[in-house]
C-alpha cells in the first residue's frame, strides 16, 4: 500500500512539474564546424605460410529423387 501511494505521488509530482514549466524556443541551435585532416594508416609486416593448391578428380554416386506436386498427384489419382 505505501509503495501505490509512493508511485502515485511520484507520478503526481513529475505531472507537476512538467505542466509547471513552459517552454519556448528563442533561438535556432547550430552545429559547430569541424575541420578533418587526413591520417595515416599503420603499417603491417605480415609472414603467411605457404598453400599448396591442387585438383582432384572423383566420381559420386548421387541418389535419383522422384518429386511430384499435390497437383501432380490430383491428376494421376482421377
Amino acid at each position: 500500500m505505501k509503495v501505490a501511494i509512493g508511485i502515485i505521488v511520484a507520478v503526481l509530482v513529475v505531472l507537476g512539474l512538467f505542466f509547471f514549466f513552459d517552454l519556448n524556443q528563442t533561438q535556432d541551435g547550430e552545429l559547430p564546424n569541424v575541420e578533418v585532416t587526413g591520417g595515416e594508416m599503420p603499417e603491417y609486416d605480415v609472414d603467411a605460410g605457404d598453400v599448396d593448391v591442387g585438383t582432384t578428380e572423383r566420381t559420386v554416386t548421387v541418389p535419383t529423387v522422384d518429386l511430384e506436386s499435390p497437383e501432380e498427384e490430383a491428376i494421376e489419382g482421377q
